[in-house]
């Protein structure tokens, strides 16, 4: 069975930054199609305007994918450049910190928001597509949605609290999508990683030398992960090698979650 996804249309959603980002050209390298998306319009031109420029494969979408008419423009413009929408990737997340003892605290209502349901519904809109676009299609696989999850979900830090409901949320949506989309041959699975090497961990290490060795030690396999080796996950699940997979929560972190004392960030 082929990893391939060559040819294919893939939205890419928190694809300005990180592990999105990486997805976003990894898919491109592999001959896909891509809508790049996210909300934040400068870096998005910033990372990927000389790819945009170059190759007929890559488009940006900037929005706010909260607002349910910014997430009909992102499917309506995806169509317009490649006609057609045949894997989706759900990469933009926020995290936050929470206070669990302040009824002031917000941050779960916006992570609901960003994390869970703008997810949510995109899924639905390009659901619908797929769904037309294979009205006479024999194929056992019409289209593959991976959500960015976390092992946050399965974790107890209080002072993510918001960041950590709102994965765990995203996991049972993941599931339930999956049987909900199962006879419109559509699959739905997700990536769920810990600590990636990013701007955002560099940012981190540079400020304390001890928090990626801190992270190192937890990890089996004694390593931070790169943003390509989640992108490498996802596109496993994109294609038709993952074809019997639907449901999953495939989790990326070197062994972390075996022996994971909750005390050290998941991010």
């Amino acid at each position: 069975m082929s990893f391939s996804i060559a040819g294919r249309t893939a939205i890419v959603t928190g694809a300005a930054h990180g592990v999105g980002l990486a997805i976003g050209k990894h898919f491109l390298d592999a001959g896909a199609n891509v809508m790049f998306a996210d909300m934040d319009e400068e870096a998005l031109k910033d990372q990927i305007g000389d790819l945009v420029s170059d190759s007929s494969q890559a488009r940006l979408f900037s929005g706010d994918l909260r607002e349910k008419l910014c997430i009909a423009n992102l499917v309506s413009a995806t169509i317009d450049a490649f006609d057609e929408v045949n894997i989706l990737v759900n990469g933009a997340r926020q995290v936050v910190r929470s206070d669990p003892f302040d009824p002031d605290d917000d941050s779960m209502q916006t992570l609901l928001d960003q994390n869970l349901m703008s997810g949510l519904r995109l899924s639905q809109q390009v659901a619908k597509r797929m769904i037309k676009q294979a009205e006479d299609s024999d194929v056992s696989n019409i289209g593959s949605i991976v959500n960015l999850s976390s092992i946050a979900a399965r974790r107890t830090q209080p002072e993510l609290l918001a960041f950590s409901v709102s994965t765990a949320a995203l996991d049972q949506m993941t599931r339930s999508l999956a049987v909900a989309l199962a006879d419109h041959r559509i699959r739905v699975n997700a990536v769920a990683f810990g600590s990636v090497m990013s701007s955002f961990l560099e940012e981190k290490m540079s400020e304390n030398t001890e928090y990626g060795d801190t992270i190192r030690e937890v990890t089996p396999l004694s390593r931070i992960a790169s943003a390509r080796e989640v992108a490498e996950a996802a596109q496993f699940l994109a294609s038709d090698g993952s074809g019997f997979m639907t449901g999953q929560i495939i989790t990326v972190d070197g062994g972390r979650t075996l022996i994971d004392p909750v005390s050290v960030p998941a991010h």
